[in-house]
């Protein structure tokens, strides 16, 4: 049995990860004052960061067309795939996953949508683990998505709460951080839900409380380590926790400027990570 994989480009895979596989990325949307990208073509991911704060209108995101999605359906069932596991972005926080369910319906019985509960790598890690087993059949790559999800963490302290806000993707409780002066908000990614860990003054602080939750993880299968630009910030949190244990690292540690289409709601010169333990 053939199984194909299909994610969007919240996942954050790098390029070489998805070639490897032969996993199928749709590009979401990106609108940077009235004018559309597919979310990595026509704009950096270092432009977009830098330019954001003076954006004299927010930026706005939307997802994929159901034409984006039938287009790598189609695709790798003429490849030969005998199913398909279409794995997306948490559902309460974008609605891609309900795009893709109804592409579904033009191939039946044969496209598995799953909502992956997560963003960024935390959707990433699911996927990789699907892809490493679908060689060995559809249910043991399912059972590796929910295996992942289990073990999966995602923590971030991003520069201000002001972006988070006004996305509105957010409850009250969580956007209310926002209205505290010169706070760095702590959160945490749970099944879709994004919640408030804490919140601190500085960024050094931040950069503590990031670690001691990173360390609190124990030993891990995998580990990327998740920015906005802020890649000497993250490169210092990897350095630090290694010096801080005593167990192995995960070989391939991830270093992840996280996509456009999530850093609008989040803002730039944020750092977190996105860690599955053993």
């Amino acid at each position: 049995m053939k199984i194909g994989i299909v994610t969007d480009s919240t996942s954050d895979l790098p390029a070489y990860l998805n070639e490897e596989h032969n996993i199928q990325v749709v590009p979401t949307v990106l609108v940077i004052e009235g004018k559309e990208y597919l979310d990595g073509i026509g704009v950096s991911r270092e432009d977009f960061y830098t330019r954001l704060p003076s954006l004299r209108t927010p930026p706005t995101t939307a997802a994929p067309s159901i034409g984006d999605f039938i287009t790598p359906y189609k695709t790798l069932l003429s490849q030969g795939c005998d199913h398909i596991i279409s794995i997306h972005s948490a559902s309460q926080l974008t609605t891609i996953i309900n795009v893709a369910r109804q592409a579904a319906q033009v191939f039946p019985n044969k496209i598995i949508c799953i909502d992956s509960g997560s963003l960024t790598m935390g959707l990433g890690f699911q996927v990789i683990a699907a892809a490493e087993e679908s060689e060995f059949g559809l249910k043991p790559a399912l059972d590796a998505i929910a295996s992942t999800r289990q073990r999966l963490q995602i923590s971030a302290a991003l520069d201000t709460m002001e972006y988070l806000r006004r996305s509105g993707r957010v409850p009250a409780t969580v956007a209310a951080l926002g209205g505290v002066l010169s706070i760095k908000p702590v959160i945490e990614l749970i099944e879709g839900q994004v919640k408030p860990i804490g919140a601190v003054r500085t960024t050094s602080q931040a950069d503590e409380r990031i670690l001691n939750l990173l360390l609190k993880e124990g030993e891990l299968q995998r580990l990327a380590i998740l920015h906005t630009n802020a890649e000497h910030r993250a490169r210092k949190l990897l350095n630090e926790m290694m010096s801080c244990v005593s167990q192995s690292v995960p070989r391939d540690v991830l270093f992840v400027n996280v996509t456009a289409v999530i850093g609008a709601h989040l803002g730039p010169n944020g750092i977190g990570f996105a860690a599955v333990r053993k």
